[in-house]
């Protein structure tokens, strides 16, 4: 974990490229979203959440406002804007200098991409739906680059001894899977639960799987869990009520 409460992404991006992924440490909102909560819609203090965008903004250099994005486990990806309108979508993509795509979550997996080039970059928000329906094809068609060479950073999730899914979650990956080799490694992301029909299921796994199979190979990240880390990671699962942590990546102002 990293001294200022924030994940620095460990991956070989361009220097130009900046990511960063908040903690629930460092804010200053109160119990139970403790303390650093980006999300207004979970029932805190707007203040207190508007208090912590602005320092975010104030710690990283943001000049323009990053794209907020009203999330509804959906496909679409739309293009950073700095206007202040809060967008429907589950991802976003730049390729302008200073505009942060951002996203926000709390055991689904934020999926950082960005091009070798340094050029583009883009945010998206995978719970299960978004990520079996097709999200990362979606952010993937923005980027001029070609998916070869463009990378990815899975940021913190559940991991998958606390992720039980039921049958419906496996069979709608299964359904997706675009070639044979897609579909074998989406059978290995899936162990059997002790409740007949239930599953737990590893969306890092999933992720690789789907990102592999659209020629990502350049994958990064994956190493944490929201649920069992509870002192650094909000999780929906295992408090219902709390708070959001927030994901950005961004090209560098010259």
């Amino acid at each position: 974990m990293d001294k200022t409460n924030h994940i620095i992404p460990n991956w070989a991006a361009p220097a130009n490229v900046k990511a960063c992924i908040t903690t629930r440490k460092g804010g200053v909102s109160r119990a139970p979203y403790e303390s650093n909560n980006f999300g207004l819609h979970v029932g805190d203090d707007a203040q207190a959440v508007t208090q912590n965008r602005s320092a975010l903004c104030d710690e990283l250099g943001l000049i323009q406002s990053p794209q907020w994005l009203e999330q509804i486990h959906g496909i679409k990806v739309v293009n950073a804007k700095s206007d202040g309108l809060v967008r429907t979508a589950d991802g976003s993509y730049s390729n302008e200098k200073g505009q942060a795509c951002l996203v926000m979550t709390a055991d689904c997996l934020p999926i950082l991409l960005c091009d070798e080039k340094g050029t583009e970059v883009a945010a998206i928000h995978c719970g299960w739906r978004s990520l079996a329906k097709g999200i990362t094809e979606r952010a993937l068609a923005k980027f001029s680059a070609s998916p070869e060479n463009v990378l990815a950073y899975l940021g913190p999730a559940i991991s998958q001894p606390n992720f039980e899914v039921g049958v419906d979650v496996l069979e709608a990956f299964f359904k997706a899977a675009r070639n044979p080799a897609h579909a074998d490694a989406i059978a290995k992301a899936f162990i059997s639960a002790q409740r007949p029909l239930h599953f737990y299921a590893d969306i890092y796994a999933l992720a690789r799987a789907e990102l592999n199979a659209l020629g990502v190979t350049k994958i990064y990240g994956g190493n944490y869990c929201t649920y069992a880390q509870a002192e650094d990671f909000y999780s929906y699962r295992r408090d219902k009520t709390t708070g959001r942590m927030a994901s950005l990546v961004w090209l560098a102002n010259d």
